[in-house]
């Protein structure tokens, strides 16, 4: 499970001109899924991103976690994250996960950041073309892999 993070003051996602998703300050989190993810991959980094220490504390040192500061997560599914891109020019994207395990684990994965942060997470729609417009706060981006725990 591969999960690219963004510290945002505001995030949304759009399909088909209507809006779908939107949050406040917290986590933009782009999720792509593999093959060989299970539970303990989940469990992993859906603890891991609940308690990032990466939002500023009263001195503005990245101390505070998405927990601490009672803020939004917005979970978008994005199977190009596992994009193979070394022969050719078109990138193969074969390691990802099939469309119906990909979209369990994804669901699984919002359902386990839900239950460690207390409350909803805002979800893109699985496997549709989205628009996502995003306000970086810092810019900070973290890429986390499940692979390299």
């Amino acid at each position: 499970m591969r999960a690219v993070v963004q510290r945002v003051s505001q995030a949304s996602v759009t399909v088909d001109g209507q809006q779908v998703a939107a949050i406040g300050a917290g986590l933009l989190i782009l999720l792509g899924c593999g093959p060989d993810d299970e539970a303990q991959d989940i469990a992993w980094l859906s603890g891991k991103l609940a308690r990032l220490r990466i939002f500023p504390d009263e001195s503005g040192r990245m101390n505070r976690s998405l927990h601490d500061i009672a803020g939004e997560a917005l979970v978008v599914s994005q199977f190009t994250l596992y994009a193979d891109a070394a022969k050719g020019n078109r990138p193969s994207f074969t390691a990802a996960a099939p469309p119906a395990l990909a979209e369990t684990l994804y669901e699984d994965f919002c359902q386990a950041l839900e239950t460690q942060l207390g409350r909803p997470v805002e979800r893109g729609r699985f496997a549709a073309h989205m628009q996502v417009a995003l306000n970086y706060d810092g810019p900070v981006t973290i890429v986390m892999d499940t692979r390299e725990r």
